[in-house]
C-alpha cells in the first residue's frame, strides 16, 4: 500500500529535476499525478514513465506565471480525475548575475516564476483544497534563509515563498489544509547545472568541488532526495505540520564553517 494511494497531485516544474523526481515517486506511492511543465516534450516523458510503470498520469503545458495558464492547470486536473489533494509548486528559475547588471526582465522573470507562480498556484488549486482539505508544499531554498552572492533576486523570491508558505498556514487550517516548503541546498538539477554552462571544462570540475564543499556533508544532493522529503511532507506521516520551511541542505545553513585548525 503506498503512502498516497488515491490522492491526486498537481506537481510544476514536473518535467525536470525534483519535480521530475517527485512525480515519479508520488505515483509509485498510489497518486495520480497532474505533470506541469513549460517544455511539453519533458512533461510528456514523464508521463511515459509513470504510465509505463503501471501509474496513472497527465501532461498539461503551462507557465505558472501566467493566471490563465495556471487556472486551466488546476481544471484540467480536476477535470480529468475529479479533484486535487495535493498541490507542489516546484517550477522555478534564477539568473545569477550581480544585482546592476540584472536586467529588470530579469528581476521581473525570477519573481513572476519563483513567487508570483507559488501565489498564483495557490489561488487557484485552494477553492478545490477547501473541499476535501489536502496539502500545499512550495519549493523554496536555503537562498531564502540567507544571502547568496549574485542571487538577489532568487533570494527575495525564495525569501516570499517562506513567508507566504507561513501566511497560508495559518489561513487555511480551519479548512483541513496543510502548507509547508522545502529548503533545498544545492541540487544536481539542470538549473543548478546552468550556473555552470559559461565555464570551462577546468572551472566546471573546480566549480563543482567548491559548491560541494560548502555542505557539510561534501556533496550536492540528488532530485530524489528532496522528492522523498516531498513525500514526507505531503503524506499522513506529517499530518502534524503545517507552516514549516524544511531544510534539506546537507548542512550547508548549519553554521558558518572556520578554517579548520589542528
Amino acid at each position: 500500500m503506498g503512502k498516497l494511494d488515491g490522492k491526486i497531485a498537481l506537481i510544476t516544474g514536473a518535467g525536470s529535476g525534483i519535480g521530475r523526481a517527485t512525480a515519479l515517486l508520488f505515483a509509485a506511492e498510489g497518486a495520480k499525478v497532474a505533470v506541469a511543465d513549460r517544455a511539453a516534450d519533458n512533461a510528456r516523458a514523464v508521463v511515459a514513465e509513470i504510465t509505463s510503470s503501471g501509474g496513472e498520469a497527465i501532461a498539461i503545458v503551462a507557465d505558472v506565471s501566467k493566471a490563465a495558464d495556471t487556472e486551466r492547470m488546476v481544471a484540467e486536473t480536476v477535470g480529468r480525475f475529479g479533484r486535487l489533494d495535493i498541490l507542489y509548486n516546484n517550477a522555478g528559475i534564477g539568473f545569477a548575475r550581480r544585482t546592476h547588471m540584472l536586467t529588470e526582465e530579469e528581476w521581473d522573470r525570477t519573481i513572476d516564476v519563483d513567487l508570483k507562480g507559488v501565489f498564483l498556484g495557490c489561488k487557484y488549486a485552494l477553492p478545490e483544497l477547501m473541499k476535501n482539505g489536502g496539502v500545499i508544499l512550495s519549493t523554496a531554498s536555503v537562498a531564502g534563509i540567507e544571502g547568496f552572492r549574485q542571487m538577489a533576486a532568487y533570494c527575495a523570491a525564495k525569501a516570499g515563498v517562506i513567508l507566504l508558505t507561513k501566511s497560508l498556514a495559518m489561513d487555511y487550517a480551519e479548512h483541513g489544509i496543510r502548507v509547508n516548503c522545502i529548503c533545498p541546498g544545492s541540487i544536481e538539477t539542470p538549473l543548478y547545472e546552468s550556473g555552470f554552462d559559461n565555464l570551462t571544462p577546468e572551472r566546471r570540475e573546480r566549480a563543482h568541488q567548491a559548491f560541494a564543499a560548502m555542505h557539510l556533508l561534501g556533496r550536492a544532493g540528488e532530485p530524489e532526495e528532496i522528492a522523498r522529503v516531498a513525500l514526507f511532507l505531503c503524506s499522513q506521516d506529517a499530518s502534524f505540520i503545517t507552516g514549516q520551511a524544511v531544510v534539506a541542505d546537507g548542512g550547508y545553513s548549519t553554521g558558518h564553517r572556520m578554517i579548520r585548525i589542528g
